[in-house]
């Protein structure tokens, strides 16, 4: 076992350790899995040229900046789709900013190869066993099976990567937080980042979390029970008490593996309060609409994204389908809390209600 020098950057990816578990990093051969934490070199710069840290402070990397990294899978149409390396690899991909490492088996064409990380040694404790993120949840729900009535549910799904998801996540926050609401948010599918709960939080939202409080650097290729456990885990965490209101935020689309799991269990349909609908277009949102309908038995309660800002696209909308638009970028509160309230007490439910008023800027 060698000594991890002070100096190091602990990434975001790596959020449910502390520094105090850090003392130790051992060279071997060991088979990565998913939260293994190693000790490692920046080698050739690509990519990403930053690494966040568990506060979100942004570091600049440089040949030889040294850090933890953290093993996971990544999909992200923008930018990789990445995966556990199959054996030991001395050299790695960086993945996303926040530290997760493997090997890019796809990449926009756009975007530059990957940052190359050289792996000095996994990070072991005092007894010399790997150390991993999975063993070590921030959130551990205090209760085993969920009370009826139960926190409203607002659900903010996209269809795709960067459609605008985090931004209607914050805005549903802010009208409900205005408005005297108390609310609580979390994204339970993606990559390590903070940015996207940081935001829920700057919105009003207290806790706010995500699914690295539970130890996992990434959701992707989760197995479904695993996935639904996730989902499950924060609901009992953080869903509990009727008064409160609970936003939520799947990543990347519908069509992703684990945004169309989780869409498809009964679990979390019967759950939802409001079904937000973010789209890039208006093309885009009249897709999404129908992909709701037909693979998930859904109906969106509103659409947003990146697509309301733009009155040309809410027109195009509005010749198309007949549900409310509110602009994320600047809600107009007193027409969108109308639409995200709560009639009291909140039930489980065997179907949605309808969405009552426009909401367009």
């Amino acid at each position: 076992m060698h000594k991890i020098p002070r100096g190091y950057i602990f990434p975001s990816a790596a959020f449910s350790l502390s520094t105090k578990q850090i003392k130790f990093y051992q060279p071997m051969d060991r088979v990565p899995e998913i939260g293994d934490v190693v000790y490692g070199e920046v080698g050739r710069i690509g990519q990403h040229s930053s690494l966040e840290n568990v506060s979100g402070r942004i570091h600049n990397l440089h040949d030889g900046s040294r850090a933890l990294f953290v093993f996971g899978n990544r999909y992200a149409p923008d930018y990789y789709e990445g995966t556990l390396p199959e054996r030991f690899e001395p050299k790695v991909d960086l993945l996303a900013r926040s530290g997760m490492i493997g090997i890019v088996r796809t990449k926009k064409s756009v975007i530059k190869d990957p940052t190359e990380v050289s792996i000095l040694g996994y990070a072991v404790d005092k007894d010399g066993e790997v150390i991993n993120t999975q063993d070590f949840p921030k959130v551990v729900p205090n209760l085993t099976e969920k009370r009826y009535p139960r926190s409203p549910l607002i659900l903010v799904v996209g269809t795709a990567m960067n459609s605008g998801k985090s931004m209607a996540a914050a805005a549903c926050i802010w009208t409900l937080k205005v408005s005297g609401e108390k609310v609580r948010a979390s994204k339970v599918t993606g990559t390590a980042s903070l940015k996207d709960i940081l935001h829920m939080n700057d919105a009003g939202a207290h806790p706010y979390n995500d699914f690295t409080y539970l130890g996992y650097p990434s959701t992707y290729l989760l197995p479904d029970d695993e996935m639904l456990a996730i989902f499950n885990k924060l609901d009992l965490r953080f869903g509990n008490h009727p008064k409160n209101y609970w936003v939520v935020e799947f990543a990347d689309g519908l069509l992703q593996r684990e945004t169309s799991m989780l869409l498809s269990s009964p679990d979390v349909r019967e759950r939802v309060h409001r079904l937000i609908l973010c789209a890039n277009d208006a093309f885009g949102a009249i897709g999404g609409i129908r992909v709701l309908k037909e693979q998930f038995r859904l109906e969106p309660d509103a659409i947003s994204g990146l697509c309301s800002s733009s009155p040309l696209h809410i027109r195009e909308l509005q010749m198309m389908v007949d549900i409310p638009v509110f602009n994320s970028v600047s809600p107009d509160v007193a027409s969108l809390y109308p639409l995200l309230e709560a009639k009291r007490p909140v039930r489980k439910l065997a179907s949605k209600p309808a969405a009552a008023v426009l909401v367009v800027e």
